[in-house]
């Protein structure tokens, strides 16, 4: 291992301030056409060299025609252009190859791009369809500095058969600008206007209309708006050419918001050589969270949830994600979680050449009780019910294990829920010391549906049956107790909703029954009985 980063924040946005944050903005320009490319002809197709093979563009139905919506480099040098007729296109390069749009896939390999650079930071966010910001603040120093980071960035994708562009400076409208209308590269504060004024209007993020409006008036660069009078502008245009304009100078905060939420604490291991074994993963997985004990400590905190993230050699990156039900700050328990857990997919968790960093983050915390248990079920007499249920959640998923929940309702199937154990145990010890409703009187075994009877006899009009068919077999009622109605909750199932009248019934052989009556005797039609539960 050559490099162990550890970092925390609590950010869940992160906004744009004068000379203090620093954004990276990359552009896919060929994003469709790369994804076809890598598909075809490997992922460093392009560090090889293009294959001799005809030009690829991307068609879509736009105005109701079948038009150009991605281009290659190749077909762009023959002069072809987006939104241009198929026909035309093919009339005038007849070996053009055609492949249909598929908007999904491109968003799937854009989120794989975005993944790939939470590398460089965990602040990553979506721009548009072929773009992403990275808000690389503090991160900078880490890869050498701006230049170097930048530099690393654009090789690795280019290295990964993906046409990149990416700028860096303090404002996400001038990086957005830079990478799409400039040349890539770093963009200081002092420079900010002498960058901007000779880039087309365009470069604003206005709309189609507004920059043809803009053009017929001979205000064909951001330096002739600057120069421009701001009212009539204003007048003419409305607030938002001034708004784009004073954000891409950074006179105008400008929120962006992360694809992930940001995790609490997060710790990694950038290693020399790639691991892919289990037990590597594990060993590196336990250092990590060495480093990341004493943030834990400073806190009184222990995590609850926590991510472990794998970045492959070739680009593709690994989310685990392992839960606690009591929170954890010991490496060795940490590292025993994803053990259960990597025992359940590793088996799917292909490693290929290896994974060169492995990150692991605390997405959730809590206060830590000094009281821990052993985790190492095998040393101990009796293994303690937080452990088990971490165990096997770890390996199973923690909707494996379920346990209830009192709800405020009188409605018997919505007055009980099933939540993880994982999420009720830490209740536990409140609801102790809390004097919990709890009504006798209620079945063990509540059904889900309620299962039609047929009332051979019963008293009239509010007695309960003597004589029913349940399930093909007929019930002699030897004792019962009721009616206990229950008015069902009008602001769910409306004014309309009929009471029930439950009763408690035993039949001869012993067993007993929780039945109801929806509707009453001498109304048009008979009321209905049903079968909820049934008690021991």
């Amino acid at each position: 291992m050559n490099a162990n980063f550890s970092l925390s924040s609590n950010q869940t946005s992160f906004a744009l301030q004068a000379n203090s944050q620093r954004i990276l903005a990359l552009s896919f320009p060929h994003l469709p056409t790369d994804r076809i490319a890598r598909r075809r002809w490997g992922l460093s197709w392009r560090s090889k060299g293009r294959p001799e093979a005809p030009p690829i563009v991307c068609s879509g139905k736009l105005n109701n025609a079948m038009r150009l919506t991605a281009l290659d480099e190749l077909a762009e040098r023959l002069g072809l252009k987006k939104e241009q007729g198929v026909a035309e296109a093919r009339a005038m390069y007849p070996t053009l190859e055609v492949v249909e749009e598929d908007p999904a896939a491109d968003r799937r390999l854009l989120e794989a791009i975005a993944d790939w650079c939470d590398r460089y930071t965990p602040l990553v966010a979506f721009d548009g369809k072929d773009g992403l910001f990275l808000d690389i603040t503090g991160c900078a120093h880490l890869f050498g500095g701006e230049k170097a980071l930048l530099k690393d960035v654009l090789s690795r994708l280019f290295h990964m058969g993906i046409d990149a562009r990416g700028a860096v400076s303090s404002s996400p409208g001038l990086s957005w600008a830079v990478s799409r209308f400039g040349q890539s590269g770093v963009i200081e504060d002092e420079a900010v206007e002498h960058v901007l004024v000779s880039l087309p209007v365009a470069a604003l993020r206005l709309e189609g209309q507004t920059v043809d409006a803009l053009k017929k008036l001979g205000l064909k660069y951001v330096g002739d708006v600057i120069e421009a009078p701001r009212a009539p502008l204003t007048r003419r245009f409305g607030p938002e050419l001034l708004l784009r304009l004073d954000q891409a100078l950074g006179r105008e905060e400008e929120p962006v918001s992360p694809r992930r939420p940001v995790a609490s604490l997060s710790a990694e291991n950038r290693l020399i050589e790639p691991i892919g074994m289990e037990e590597q993963i594990l060993a590196v997985t336990r250092q990590v969270a060495m480093s990341l004990q004493p943030s834990l400590e400073a806190r009184g905190a222990g995590g609850r949830v926590f991510e472990l993230v794998l970045f492959r050699v070739d680009g593709r990156v690994f989310r685990i994600s392992v839960g606690a039900s009591q929170p954890l700050r010991e490496p060795k328990f940490i590292a025993g979680l994803f053990s259960e857990r990597l025992q359940a997919v590793y088996d799917d968790l292909d490693a290929g050449y290896g994974f060169e960093i492995l990150r692991l983050n605390v997405l959730r915390h809590d206060p830590f009780n000094e009281a821990q248990g052993d985790f190492e079920g095998g040393r101990q007499g009796e293994i303690s019910l937080s452990a088990f249920v971490d165990r096997v959640s770890a390996r199973l998923g923690a909707d494996c294990l379920q346990s209830f929940q009192l709800r405020e309702s009188h409605v018997p199937e919505r007055a009980v829920i099933t939540i993880p154990v994982m999420e009720s145990l830490p209740r536990r010890k409140a609801e102790q010391e809390i004097d919990l409703p709890f009504r006798e009187e209620r079945p063990l075994r509540l059904f889900t549906t309620p299962e039609p009877v047929e009332i051979m006899l019963a008293e009239v009009p509010d007695g309960p049956p003597q004589i029913f068919r349940w399930r093909r077999l007929q019930h002699q009622v030897a004792r019962s107790e009721g009616p206990e109605r229950i008015a069902m909750e009008w602001w769910i199932d409306g004014d309309d909703a009929e009471a029930r009248d439950y009763f408690r019934i035993e039949d001869e052989t012993g067993h007993r029954f929780w039945i109801y009556r929806r509707g009453f005797y001498g109304q048009e039609f008979y009321p209905r009985w049903f079968m909820h539960g049934v008690f021991a």
